[in-house]
């Protein structure tokens, strides 16, 4: 994997022709840059040339500084208010559609950024390069250099630089575990790597990972059901970091669908393809809690993988199935496609009654209707407290990963899955009251009482994980920053 490296000031050993040079800055900042500053590493360039790209900056602009070696972006300083101020995603548009020169073998992306934006910018520049390849032509690239100078009176702590390193190239693991097939990546793999990645923080996590046969004799009712039909069997994985000290419990829910065919009822040859991408929000949450471990969290972190396979034989789920969930509760099962919501359902459950979280964060690329109630940039968010939906709107503007919110209002809107059969359905085919993704995060929320006496927060991020074909690791930056001060990196608070 291509390695990423964020440091704090300029590295003088990244100059042209050997790198390849991206600056990146607000337009108002750039237009007063002195050429003395970066001289040195633009060797080729002359003032006149280097002025004349970035006087152009005027809100948003690209400017080729020298042949396909280099280039100015300069970002605008006006946003709307549901957007980012530091207008991250219009960077990440930028730079993911930037060719990297032949022969290259080092990126550096020098980074002028208020100390408040320089989160999102970073996030954004590592997942502009995305990293999972099995062409067999190989990329030249092997470094991706980050070379942050803060524009105002802030500066950036070794622990900061440590955080944005660490959730960078948590961020680009992820990408990597989403882009990979399912012949690659099924579910054993993920929990393995899942696993592997926990060990290699070092610290005093402890594992549980149920697998198959032992989900159904322990009552995981939706996780087992949803993956009983692959090859390769279902499983909960939990680690749990409970370091000296902790007084809060906080537990991060991830959905694993390593692949959604939708099951019996198949999805069609073009809604199929993609669907690999199914395992979004554990990847997500996996790579935030490995990141704010690495970085010292102060409370107790729990990180639960619901993973499974949602495939079809004569064993799968079938419409009219009514099975039992960990929660006890029966489910209808009117929509195989609709399973998410039922491996997340025992996740949630799970993380209140065994590890008596009283924050659950759960994440999912759980519906397609997502894209329809807030669209492709923005995730939508179900939370019965006002104050984390507060919080949630926030850390989107501030880390890049933009979210606003479902309508919650169970009252009004859960009888819309009523079953004559069992206590609830997993879908509603027909006329609907409510938000179909709203309602979709109303049935994880059913299994835990709708967040009685927690905080819990559903993240749909259906749309926003991934650009074209590519995951984004959308979720890992939101996570940090939302739960960012519990560290010791003031960049994350």
């Amino acid at each position: 994997m291509t390695r990423l490296t964020v440091g704090s000031g300029l590295n003088e050993n990244n100059r042209l022709p050997n790198s390849q040079i991206i600056i990146v800055g607000q337009g108002s900042y750039l237009k007063n840059l002195e050429f003395g500053q970066l001289s040195s590493k633009l060797v080729g360039v002359d003032e006149k040339v280097f002025k004349e790209a970035t006087s152009r900056s005027n809100g948003f602009s690209s400017t080729p500084l020298h042949l396909n070696l280099a280039k100015v972006v300069s970002l605008s300083s006006e946003y709307s208010r549901h957007n980012s101020p530091s207008n991250a995603d219009a960077l990440f548009r930028e730079l993911k559609s930037t060719s990297i020169a032949e022969g290259i073998k080092r990126v550096s992306v020098i980074l002028f950024s208020p100390f408040d934006h320089v989160l999102a910018h970073v996030a954004a520049i590592s997942k502009s390069f995305p990293t999972y390849s099995r062409k067999t032509k190989k990329s030249f690239l092997e470094d991706i250099d980050i070379e942050v100078v803060v524009t105002d009176e802030k500066k950036l702590s070794e622990n900061d630089v440590k955080f944005l390193n660490s959730m960078g190239n948590y961020m680009r693991i992820c990408a990597n575990q989403v882009d990979a097939p399912c012949n690659e990546f099924n579910s054993e793999v993920f929990a393995n790597e899942a696993a592997k990645m926990v060990d290699d923080l070092g610290a005093d996590i402890s594992k549980t990972i149920i697998v198959g046969e032992e989900l159904r004799e322990k009552g995981f009712g939706g996780i087992y059901n949803v993956g009983k039909a692959a090859i390769h069997p279902p499983i909960f994985a939990v680690f749990s970091y409970t370091p000296n000290g902790a007084s809060k419990n906080f537990a991060l829910v991830g959905k694993g669908i390593v692949y959604d065919t939708g099951g019996m009822q198949i999805k069609t040859k073009t809604g199929m393809p993609s669907m690999k991408h199914d395992m979004g929000g554990a990847a997500a949450l996996l790579g935030a809690f490995c990141t704010l471990v690495k970085n010292g969290f102060k409370e107790n972190l729990h990180c639960l993988l619901c993973i499974a396979e949602n495939n079809i034989s004569p064993v799968a789920n079938k419409p009219d199935d009514i099975i039992t969930m960990l929660s006890g509760k029966t489910v209808e099962i009117s929509n195989t496609d609709a399973e998410g919501r039922l491996v997340l359902a025992d996740g949630v459950y799970y993380a209140k009654h065994s590890l008596k979280a009283d924050v659950i964060i759960d994440m999912a690329t759980l519906t397609g209707a997502q894209s329809y109630a807030t669209g492709k940039i923005h995730a939508g968010v179900l939370t019965n407290s006002e104050e984390w939906e507060i919080k949630a709107v926030k850390a989107g503007k501030e880390s890049g990963d933009l979210v606003h919110p479902f309508v919650f209002a169970p009252d009004l809107h859960f009888s819309d899955l009523n079953s004559q059969v069992a206590d609830m359905k997993n879908s509603n085919l027909g006329s609907m009251i409510g938000a179909p993704s709203a309602v979709a995060g109303l049935f994880i929320a059913a299994h835990i009482d709708f967040g009685k006496d927690l905080n819990w927060l559903h993240f749909d991020i259906a749309s926003p994980a991934f650009n074209g074909e590519r995951s984004t690791a959308f979720g890992v930056p939101l996570v940090c920053k939302l739960l960012g001060e519990h560290v010791e990196a003031n960049v994350a608070k």
